[in-house]
């Protein structure tokens, strides 16, 4: 009788002009959307091999000079990933490159900074489709299936027979649903060999099970969203009042509540912004370094008190020895100063951001779509896990660097002086030569991003399964 039920439901669905439109919607934006974004990320991934060419060629033609604290000696590129062709996530609003300056790291301009107006739009990705396009087409495949047969008298009719209520419902749940993602399945494959002919890696492992994955993801969220179709169609006696309490819903679900979030969030908990951070870093330098220099010079007046010839004698080994260990200890004191100063300040700034991001995902949770966007940046390597990995890896370096190349730097004028006056004697290394090339930036681990993400996969799956359990509760106990 199931069976039966289902392929009556199948049937109804493929003759109507909403089957049409998913099929048209399918077909073309799937496909397209995946044709489009490939293109986008191959001309990125050309951009970023492009400017590390240029750093490197611009780094052996005009070595940097450390001497400005605000210069940048050495930057790391972030490196594309070929998953944002399905979620473009974070990807164009990270700094396209982290810039080493003895003052800090310096983030560069972000991808958004040169983007046309067009992107105060939105993206259209294969997530916005997803989550946008196919929650609205679900819930408009389901609206009246309860509704409009119990508006038409066809309700009672049929329940009037020996006809279960569980396996009507499970009828118009399961055919709709089939009729639904056959045509988007058939609409992503399309897209995934499109994409795959023109040169997509979708033949690696790390490239298919994410993707496996995220096609996984979708359907268990469009799932949702038909449960939550029929629940609203199983409470309301009239179709049209159904379609508008559903579309309500999708509004909030789905354009409100994720961006009114974060909205409430920086109410609740505001931050600095970055470059006030950076202000704060600098003014701390210029202060710990005025303070350095005071005392590095009365070092100086009373250890050659009474020679003379002092400033001429800076070539003189002797001289430049005794100059450096009166200058050791003093700015060893001032680079644990600033160090742990600074340290302190990244850490309650990292502290505030975190704060303000954790209240609005908490508060976003509330609707599936925000689980959905943080399952599908994980996967696809957009999200948090690969923005966080970015700034880490750019602290690491920032610290090899100190090690190695900043602290061998001072900010005393007559250091600076014999510091240029060895490099013009010794020339065999070149200042390049000294600073370590920037790390290779790893790219967090499937079973990372899974563990991550088990949380808006068990919220989606409770989501599915209480829209569902509701809507049968109220269906068995309608007065028919």
């Amino acid at each position: 009788m199931l069976m039966t039920l289902i392929q009556k439901e199948v049937m109804h669905h493929i003759l109507s002009v909403r089957f049409v439109a998913l099929l048209l919607m399918c077909l073309l934006l799937v496909p397209l959307t995946l044709s489009i974004n490939y293109r986008r990320y191959s001309q990125n991934l050309v951009d970023y091999q492009e400017s590390i060419k240029r750093e490197q060629t611009e780094a052996k033609e005009n070595p940097p000079n450390a001497q400005n604290p605000n210069i940048e000696v050495s930057k790391l590129f972030l490196k594309p990933t070929p998953l944002s062709v399905f979620a473009n996530g974070l990807e164009d609003a990270l700094p396209t490159y982290l810039g080493m300056t003895r003052n800090g790291v310096r983030q560069g301009s972000a991808g958004v900074s040169q983007a046309s107006v067009a992107y105060v739009l939105g993206n259209l990705d294969f997530l916005f489709i997803v989550g946008t396009v196919f929650s609205l087409l679900a819930l408009l495949f389901t609206f009246d299936a309860v509704a409009g047969e119990r508006e038409a008298g066809t309700l009672r009719i049929n329940l009037s027979n020996s006809l279960p209520r569980d396996v009507f419902l499970w009828s118009k749940l399961i055919g709709g649903y089939i009729v639904f993602v056959v045509p988007f399945l058939v609409s992503f494959l399309l897209g995934l060999l499109l994409i795959t002919w023109q040169g997509f890696p979708l033949g690696e492992f790390k490239i298919a099970l994410p993707v496996f994955y995220l096609t996984l993801i979708s359907l268990l969220y469009i799932a949702v969203f038909f449960a939550i179709g029929v629940f609203i169609s199983t409470y309301l006696d009239n179709a049209k009042t159904a379609l508008i309490v559903a579309f309500t819903f999708w509004v909030f679900a789905v354009l409100i509540v994720p961006r009114g979030a974060f909205v409430v969030a920086k109410l609740v908990a505001p931050t600095r912004t970055q470059q006030a951070v950076y202000m704060e870093k600098t003014a701390l330098r210029n202060n710990l370094s005025k303070d350095k220099d005071e005392k590095i010079t009365e070092k100086m007046t009373e250890a050659f008190a009474g020679s003379e010839g002092m400033v001429m004698r800076t070539d003189d080994a002797a001289f430049q020895k005794r100059m450096a260990d009166l200058r050791k200890p003093i700015e060893e004191q001032f680079r644990a100063a600033f160090q742990n100063q600074t340290d302190k300040i990244d850490r309650d700034y990292q502290r505030e951001k975190d704060r303000q991001e954790h209240v609005g995902e908490t508060l976003s949770r509330i609707a599936p779509t925000s689980s959905l966007t943080y399952i599908a940046i994980n996967l696809t390597q957009t999200g948090k896990l690969k923005r966080d990995g970015y700034f880490q890896t750019g602290e690491q370096y920032y610290s090899q660097l100190d090690d190695s190349y900043f602290s061998e730097v001072s900010d005393d004028a007559l250091a600076q002086i014999m510091q240029i006056a060895n490099r013009m004697i010794d020339s065999s290394e070149s200042e390049t030569d000294k600073i370590p090339p920037p790390p290779t930036l790893k790219e967090a681990s499937l079973s990372d991003t899974l563990r991550r993400s088990a949380v808006d996969v068990l919220l989606l799956g409770f989501f599915a399964i209480a829209f569902t359990t509701m809507a049968f509760l109220k269906f068995f106990r309608s007065d028919i």
